[in-house]
């Protein structure tokens, strides 16, 4: 399984402290785009935090969830 945040921010230097700030410590990646942002077009994201999760082949099979939600569903991914 791998996180992979995408940021809509729009200078590197405030993005870098953001994810140092808090503690994120897995992969990030943004085009410095903001709402111009390739990945967030192609998923159609139109407010943030949004959150996607992903099956084996691409497909969404989950979005929007957090916090217990968002926890049960990967738990019920991992075991399959």
């Amino acid at each position: 399984m791998n996180i992979i945040g995408v940021s809509l921010d729009k200078e590197a230097a405030a993005w870098k402290e953001a994810i140092a700030k808090d503690g994120l410590t897995w992969t990030q990646v943004s085009n410095l785009k903001y709402w111009d942002e390739p990945i967030a077009k192609q998923y159609n994201v139109e407010s943030i935090p949004a959150t996607f999760i992903l099956d084996a082949t691409g497909k969404v099979v989950a979005q929007n969830l957090r916090g217990p939600e968002l926890r049960a569903k990967i738990l019920e991914l991992l075991a399959k």
